[in-house]
């Protein structure tokens, strides 16, 4: 009988309803030891009646209704309701003191850092550690950061994420809060940003000839620096060398088929007609026929209209990659 049912085993029976009726449910954010102990109930349980089932179900229902609101558990819990109604510099001072106080996974942190600190951490700590860090970024970012370190250390530590499949669940979150403790410590510039990213974001919005001869002159001051500046500069241009070409069919599914079609028809310049032809050959011949056709039907366009196609297809691509969808090329990798 139901009275003689303790919190946990009518837990059980609630939860092995819902799987009996093939509900989506995922008990993963429940404490690990709530977990067992559940686990444990389902498995001792054997048997209730009918009668004993429906009232358990019934309780539980009743239960639910008298809930009025919940509140989230945790500094992290509260940060993602409130979305972005906090200012960013309160919200990330807050998962700061979460990560660092062991409230919450430290891993969430660090997935969410930018590519700059995750370079730093990859140069300043163990080879093991890096390697993790490494196992757990998604590969378009991890690709990204990997670009980015001298070719030897690249070496050492795709070599030593070989060693990480056994690493169990304490010493990952210890290495993750001890990884957190490292960026907390790195010091933190006043103007958000790196500066090539600036300067490289500025370029893409300038015309053809002022981004040669910034880019000209940064090359004679300082070539690193110019080089970084290239990564950052993605225009209409650059396509053929910096998108691979099986990602052109993906990028034309994000990008309105009219400005598209404009932006093909107004290409004039022999570099916007390279582009033109690399993406018609990166498309199956039965679309590339097809936007030919529209693009000659479309006749002469403005050269206002063709300009906003070219930046609708530049926005989808930058908008794919941001997402970790497509990875562009860097310049060193386009010329090789």
């Amino acid at each position: 009988m139901m009275a003689g049912l303790s919190a946990r085993q009518k837990a059980a029976v609630v939860v092995r309803v819902l799987l009996q009726d093939e509900r989506d449910l995922s008990l993963e954010a429940l404490p690990a030891e709530v977990q067992a102990a559940l686990v444990r109930e389902l498995a001792g349980m054997g048997m209730i009646d009918r009668a004993t089932r429906d009232r358990v179900v019934a309780e539980f229902c009743d239960t639910l209704e008298q809930v009025g609101v919940t509140f989230p558990e945790g500094l992290n819990d509260a940060l993602a309701l409130l979305g972005g109604r906090i200012s960013a510099d309160c919200a990330d001072r807050l998962r700061r003191v979460a990560a660092l106080s062991g409230d919450g996974d430290p891993w969430e942190r660090l997935l969410a850092l930018p590519v700059e600190p995750l370079v730093d951490l990859a140069n300043s700590e163990a080879v093991e550690v890096a390697a993790v860090l490494f196992s757990r970024l998604p590969p378009a970012r991890a690709a990204e950061v990997l670009a980015v370190l001298p070719a030897a250390r690249a070496r050492r530590i795709a070599h030593a994420m070989s060693l990480t499949a056994g690493v169990e669940a304490g010493p990952l979150r210890r290495i993750g809060l001890a990884l957190v403790q490292a960026v907390e410590a790195m010091p933190r510039p006043a103007l958000a940003g790196a500066p090539a990213e600036k300067v490289g974001a500025i370029l893409n919005h300038a015309s053809p000839a002022m981004r040669e001869e910034v880019l000209t002159g940064l090359d004679a001051e300082d070539r690193a620096f110019a080089a970084h500046v290239r990564r950052n500069i993605f225009t209409w241009a650059n396509i053929p060398a910096r998108v691979v070409a099986r990602d052109i069919p993906r990028v034309l599914r994000q990008v309105d088929q009219a400005a598209l079609v404009k932006a093909l028809a107004g290409a004039s310049a022999p570099d916007d007609a390279a582009v033109v032809e690399f993406i018609l050959t990166s498309v199956p011949a039965r679309m590339a026929d097809a936007l030919r056709d529209e693009v000659e039907a479309l006749g002469t366009v403005p050269a206002a209209q063709a300009e906003a196609g070219m930046a609708a297809t530049v926005a989808a691509i930058r908008e794919l990659e941001a997402a970790g969808d497509i990875t562009l090329l860097v310049p060193e990798e386009a010329g090789a």
